[in-house]
């Protein structure tokens, strides 16, 4: 896969960043026939980088078993080509079939992708639960946007160019990028936002305290998304339309590497990184 692309499972795009604009023309262009195909590309282990002004804030990891994080601050930042609605330091997460050619995401054929689309039922992750990464108080819980049953390539890159473009966080609603999501403070000025879930399956209410590792949701495909997956981010306040992105690591995790599972401590994962946690 050429350098230049950049996947995006999900793109949180303000009106007027031309490179977020760039990136998303390339991925209209050559995101579906790449979907995950470079599992024998090299790449750079940037994870240094997320210390930049501070050091990141540690929280637990928000799932549980087998993931794969496509867009991640370990390999680039901003992680998903913009600074905007506090992107900077945002993870996505999917779950993937390791064993086939370019880890496809979904149950069903490329071509039947391509061609007809895939219920979302037949993504690997839809409906797994999501679990509070840290102790805190739920400040916003907004469910009710509906999925869509299946994707489809070219409705939802439609969609993804429309947002790139006209997107205006000061106006539009939120929830046409977010979908349903949650998002809970984790501290002082520190806020997690967990994004795209499941219709109907946020477990929580606004002022309600969780405990770290609780069930607060399902990993859906509401909003701004070209297939299930959580987007996962860390920010400095409750409104995404104006928050910055705070740079956050997991306590830890494990990554299977040379043939053996090993444990990661206050890690940040790679988009190579086969990631194990709680099972």
């Amino acid at each position: 896969m050429d350098k230049g692309f950049e996947m995006r499972v999900a793109v949180w795009n303000g009106k007027n960043h031309m490179p977020a604009r760039i990136s998303i023309v390339l991925v209209l262009a050559l995101g579906a026939l790449a979907i995950f195909n470079n599992a024998g590309e090299e790449w750079t282990d940037r994870s240094n980088e997320m210390i930049e002004a501070r050091e990141p804030i540690i929280v637990e990891f928000p799932l549980r078993g087998e993931w794969l994080s496509p867009n991640t601050p370990g390999t680039k930042i901003p992680s998903h080509g913009t600074d905007q609605l506090g992107t900077r330091y945002a993870y996505d997460f999917i779950q993937v079939d390791w064993e086939k050619k370019g880890w496809p995401a979904y149950r069903v054929s490329l071509p039947q992708y391509l061609l007809f689309g895939v219920p979302v039922n037949e993504y690997y992750c839809w409906g797994q639960e999501i679990h509070a990464p840290c102790d805190g108080i739920i400040v916003q819980a907004e469910d009710g946007y509906e999925e869509r049953e299946r994707t489809n390539l070219l409705s939802d890159l439609s969609n993804t160019y429309k947002n790139a473009h006209y997107f205006d966080p000061r106006k539009d609603d939120v929830q046409s990028v977010a979908g349903n999501y949650i998002i809970m403070e984790c501290g002082d000025n520190a806020y997690a936002a967990l994004v795209h879930l499941q219709t109907g399956s946020i477990r929580v209410t606004v002022g309600q305290s969780v405990k770290k590792g609780e069930v607060i949701g399902r990993v859906g495909n509401s909003g701004n998304s070209l297939g299930p997956h959580l987007h996962f981010q860390l920010m400095d306040s409750i409104d995404i339309a104006t928050a910055n992105g705070l740079p956050c690591a997991f306590e830890q995790y494990e990554v299977f590497r040379d043939g053996e599972w090993q444990q990661v401590v206050n890690g940040i994962p790679t988009d190579k990184d086969r990631i194990r946690f709680g099972s």
